[in-house]
């Protein structure tokens, strides 16, 4: 049995879904890959403990602090290769930033591999089920640019900033439109 309950952020609407002992997901509104990541059938119940934690990590976040990734309990649905790189993910520190390359690094290292593909990664990335908790957001291709955030660009910029990141030599390519 899944459940689900709404959040209002700065960034607009958020649907937060728990298996009642873990966070399995969080979307913004039209975020891509929703329904290759959101299950089918949920239900509405905000006094779910796991929601009401998650609701308080959210709001802390969004009131400036700085919670930790490790104060939730996390389940993202998702095969090996997407866990390995999500529990990556996990451990970009607040305000820091991280490429598809270097993680790509890492996971080859980590399934013993002489290289990973930098796409592979980021469809990976892209697929994170859980985002802003999982922190996909501070992922940006080696040369600086902000590709890749399911949420949208414009959110991706918002949470970077939010976090204080230096965004000089960060730009969004001009096949994305801007």
């Amino acid at each position: 049995m899944y459940y689900k309950a709404q959040y209002i952020s700065p960034l607009g609407d958020i649907l937060l879904a728990s298996d009642e002992s873990s966070i399995i997901g969080l979307w913004t509104q039209q975020q891509k890959y929703i329904d290759h990541t959101m299950p089918k059938e949920m239900i509405e119940n905000e006094n779910i403990p796991i929601l009401k934690e998650a609701i308080g990590w959210l709001d802390a976040y969004f009131a400036g602090k700085k919670p930790k990734v490790s104060d939730l309990p996390l389940a993202p649905i998702g095969g090996q290769f997407k866990q390995q790189v999500w529990r990556i993910l996990t451990k970009i520190p607040y305000g820091e930033l991280r490429t598809y390359g270097s993680i790509a690094e890492e996971v080859a290292r980590a399934m013993g591999k002489e290289r990973m593909s930098a796409q592979a990664v980021g469809g990976a990335v892209g697929h994170n089920p859980i985002s802003i908790i999982i922190p996909c957001h501070r992922v940006v291709g080696k040369n600086g640019s902000l590709t890749g955030y399911a949420g949208g660009l414009d959110k991706k910029i918002k949470l970077l900033e939010h976090e204080g990141v230096d965004m000089t030599g960060l730009f969004v390519p001009k096949y994305l439109g801007k």
